[in-house]
């Protein structure tokens, strides 16, 4: 007996009731035209990507499609056009191809088309069918799973958005190979952070496993992307909404989205100013008693190690950087809500904030000290 074309590593489901969901982990999946065909309501596809993924995968994934009614839209890369004028350029594709409610808007590429495709998702009709086939490291570990979608405002990243699950998350590891190595540290950010909340031993195997992860040794990174996203799936399901449990999935992040809105977006990568930021939450969390200052230098050898910066740019003033974090989506009535470290393997979620130490961090976790 043959085997097949493509090797499925892991099928994991995120379970919300009747929006439950599958993510397909293997190699090879987007040639594969039956893991599409069963979350596919119509034959109208508008497939949207970008000009750096297009000319690596659209052809294939078009041809996958065959049969389908397939429009295509390439957005310019980058961050920076994570914006309101470029939801409504794909909204205005959808209309002028006369797309309908039962149509499918499927993002090929990394976070930002995942964000801004399943926004425009969002929008159109007030809702119709999404599919992620997320392409760099991060996507695949991260932002393709949970439904979180949406585009940058000036004052602050990921302002403007909505909750919107996916039909299926698609994660064909082999489009990691077209990635340089800047992007594939950016998405070990978001791996370490796993282990930091939630699992002490998966942050150990990161440890001893660094280098093979990013050299893309094929059983590092299969399980790692496994690990993230059952973590991931696991903890979505309990709160989708990110009323309790999920907010402990932004662990750095408040400190990095005030890197990358402080720095003009895309200067930094998203997982760049995460790395940095868990740094940060990690000496904040030793300045307040809950780790020891050890446990920060264990953290701070491993984001190292990743290739990723363990301290914030000087450009941003401290004043700047603080009034960004005070804009974030974790002020709630006026108090900003973090997430800090217990231990390796266990966060917490406080709102008793002292800002004269925060201020102290950010004075002391700058590049040029």
């Amino acid at each position: 007996m043959n085997n097949p074309p493509y090797n499925l590593i892991s099928e994991l489901t995120v379970n919300l009731g009747d929006r439950s969901y599958p993510i397909f982990i293997g190699t090879d999946l987007i040639k594969q035209p039956h893991f599409f065909i069963d979350y596919l309501p119509s034959k109208q596809i508008m497939i949207v990507t970008n000009e750096v993924v297009a000319p690596l995968y659209l052809e294939t994934l078009k041809s996958t499609l065959d049969g389908f009614d397939v429009s295509t839209i390439i957005l310019p890369d980058g961050e920076k056009h994570k914006t309101m004028k470029t939801i409504n350029s794909i909204l205005n594709e959808l209309v002028n191809t006369g797309f309908d409610r039962s149509c499918t808007v499927l993002a090929l590429g990394g976070g930002v088309i995942g964000d801004l495709t399943g926004f425009a998702a969002s929008c159109y009709q007030r809702g119709v069918n999404f599919i992620q086939v997320p392409t760099t490291l991060l996507s695949q570990v991260d932002s393709s799973v949970g439904g979180k979608t949406g585009v940058n405002h000036s004052s602050g990243k990921n302002m403007i958005g909505a909750f919107h699950q996916p039909n299926a998350v698609i994660i064909d590891i082999n489009t990691l190979n077209s990635l340089p190595a800047r992007e594939i540290s950016a998405g070990i950010a978001e791996i370490i952070k796993y282990g930091l909340i939630n699992d002490a031993n998966f942050f150990a195997w990161l440890e001893k496993n660094m280098e093979n992860l990013k050299q893309l040794k094929p059983q590092a990174v299969s399980y790692a992307i496994q690990k993230s996203c059952s973590l991931k799936a696991r903890i979505v399901a309990k709160d989708e909404r990110e009323t309790g449990s999920r907010a402990l999935l932004n662990l750095g992040h408040t400190f990095g989205h005030a890197i990358e809105t402080g720095t003009g977006y895309g200067a930094w990568l998203h997982g760049e100013a995460v790395g940095a930021g868990i740094c940060m939450a990690a000496r904040l969390s030793a300045r307040m008693g809950k780790i020891y200052t050890k446990t920060c230098e264990r953290i701070e050898t491993l984001i190292s190690q990743a290739g990723l910066p363990i301290k914030s740019p000087a450009t941003i003033k401290p004043q700047h950087f603080l009034n960004l974090m005070n804009k974030d989506k974790k002020v709630k009535q006026g108090k900003l809500h973090m997430i800090l470290l217990e231990e390796i393997g266990k966060a917490c979620i406080t709102s008793d904030l002292d800002q004269k130490i925060i201020r102290e961090i950010v004075l002391s976790n700058t590049l040029n000290d």
